[in-house]
């Protein structure tokens, strides 16, 4: 098992109760391929670097998980087209 972090930016427009529910989905696919989720920090809304669909800001979430080596390949073709996720990165945390 590797460790991961998946850095989340979700849209500003949703509100409240959508992105909980969009952040359940998240937390849903890191599972549903393999991953055990050790820590979420919610950063809050953040003003974005530049524009990303017109928004100037977005909600920010970094999610660790453990998983094998093909859970990040998976999980980003499913972030991919899932629209309240503006940006996301998937990163492999060191030892």
């Amino acid at each position: 098992m590797n460790k991961y972090e998946l850095a989340l930016v979700i849209s500003v427009k949703l509100e409240e109760d959508e992105r909980a529910a969009a952040l359940e989905k998240v937390k849903e696919y890191v599972t549903r391929y393999g991953g055990t989720i050790t820590n979420i920090d919610e950063w809050g809304k953040k003003k974005l670097a530049y524009d990303i669909q017109k928004m100037k800001e977005g909600f920010y979430y970094f999610i660790q998980f453990d998983a094998d080596a093909k859970c990040p390949n998976e999980l980003e073709s499913a972030l991919r087209i899932y629209e309240p996720v503006i940006r996301y990165l998937i990163v492999k945390q060191g030892e």
